[in-house]
């Protein structure tokens, strides 16, 4: 299996690294979290840029990012506008999110990685994959279910489609309805790391029934985890101090 570095991260290898999320509204407000991070755990930084609200102003986004990447130093940034459809803030047509996100030539020195949905449209995930890569940005494609957990053969299904479309990190988020969703969720997992992957894969279960999967990704072959520093940007997140302690015992017993 390959493995992808942003920076000074190596994912796909070793302890699962912790990504922190940051959900502020305003451009105060995501600042002054970011300015916390150096007294905790991180490995990457989510900015969930569906949470700003001038999202919709290039210019406000490019002056974040670029504060941002000040404050944040080496620490490598996701860029991710998660739409209402899979459990965002904000609803967006597919060619202003494709728009938000091809901006890659004016962010390529701010941010490292963006996040495309899966399922916004084959070619249109395709086209923005091609225009990140092209200014050395990676993608995480992604899809969320909020509502269940599909079948094992599905979830694998869609991490291959994504690891086809060309995205450096394919990644699944589930809703367990019962216990035995979390199990569907970490087999889906172990087949796909196992079997079919040639790069990292994220996957998880969320809610407190699937709090597991975000601590066992190293038994099961997921490459990253959410933790929270304040606010949780889904269900499920644990404090990042208490993640990181976890997946300390869990990487020294393995």
């Amino acid at each position: 299996m390959k493995t992808v570095q942003v920076r000074n991260i190596t994912l796909g290898e070793g302890r699962p690294k912790i990504c922190v999320p940051i959900v502020g509204q305003t451009k105060d407000d995501i600042l002054l979290e970011a300015g916390t991070f150096a007294r905790i755990p991180v490995d990457v930084v989510e900015w969930r840029v569906d949470w700003f609200e001038d999202v919709f102003d290039t210019d406000k986004v490019l002056n974040v990012a670029k504060d941002l990447k000040t404050i944040l130093k080496d620490t490598p940034i996701l860029f991710t506008f998660r739409t209402s459809k899979e459990g965002g803030e904000k609803a967006i047509s597919n060619e202003a999110y494709k728009a938000l996100n091809n901006g890659c030539r004016q962010k390529a020195a701010m941010i490292d990685l963006i996040d495309v949905e899966a399922f916004t449209g084959e070619e249109i995930v395709k086209s923005m994959i091609r225009e990140a890569h092209s200014y050395g940005v990676k993608v995480i494609a992604s899809n969320h279910d909020f509502d269940a957990t599909p079948e094992k053969d599905e979830i694998v299904r869609r991490l291959r489609m994504m690891q086809d479309y060309g995205a450096d990190i394919p990644k699944m988020a589930v809703m367990p309805r019962n216990k035995q969703d979390v199990l569907t969720l970490l087999s889906a997992t172990l087949e796909m790391s196992e079997q079919f992957a040639d790069r990292p894969i994220i996957t998880m279960s969320m809610a407190g029934t699937g709090v597991v999967s975000r601590l066992a990704g190293e038994t099961f072959g997921s490459a990253l985890t959410f933790g929270a520093a304040t606010k949780a940007s889904a269900p499920g997140q644990i404090n990042v101090n208490e993640l990181e302690q976890v997946l300390d015992i869990i990487h020294k017993s393995l």
